[in-house]
């Protein structure tokens, strides 16, 4: 089994690394503010210098997200301080004190924040519909110059998480 995923692993650092990034200078949607549900503190997804961030859309009600985050979780815990992990919630009325306490319950460690609509509707124009989709488990990494990747869809183990953000660490 440990072969298969090692296996897998190396497929996705490949077809990743082999992505070329669309662009130089961020696009304005990486700049919308967002709010950190556990600390209230402001930021934005391109606010994080030199570091890669990896994105996980999600819903508190979607079971197949909470065992995705699982899996995040653990490439987090794997991971290098080049790396921050964001759970952005697409449920547009949820308090942010309901996801802090979600998070809290579960164990997560990362940054969870609550999408805009604006900021939808700019990753749905990038991505798709897919991406508005929790159940699908979507998610896109942003490398250190803006750039991002093309979206992945389906829960994945945290090694092929792991190879996923090595591949853009390599660009």
């Amino acid at each position: 089994m440990k072969k298969i995923q090692l296996l897998l692993a190396i497929i996705i650092v490949s077809l990743v690394a082999s992505i070329a990034f669309a662009q130089t200078e961020r696009p304005e949607w990486q700049s919308y503010e967002l709010v950190n549900a556990k600390t209230g503190e402001t930021f934005s997804l391109g606010g994080f210098e030199d570091k890669i961030v990896f994105v996980e859309p999600m819903a508190t009600w979607c079971s197949n997200c909470r065992a995705q985050l699982k899996n995040v979780a653990k490439a987090q815990a794997k991971s290098t301080d080049d790396v921050v992990f964001v759970a952005l919630s697409l449920e547009g009325n949820i308090a942010d004190e309901k996801l802090a306490a979600y998070a809290q319950k579960e164990g997560f460690e990362m940054i969870f924040a609550k999408t805009s609509q604006k900021l939808l509707e700019e990753l749905i124009n990038l991505y798709g519909r897919g991406v508005s989709s929790p159940p699908s488990t979507p998610h896109f990494i942003i490398a250190p110059d803006g750039s991002t990747t093309e979206m992945k869809l389906g829960r994945e183990a945290a090694d092929i998480l792991l190879a996923q953000i090595d591949a853009v660490r390599s660009k």
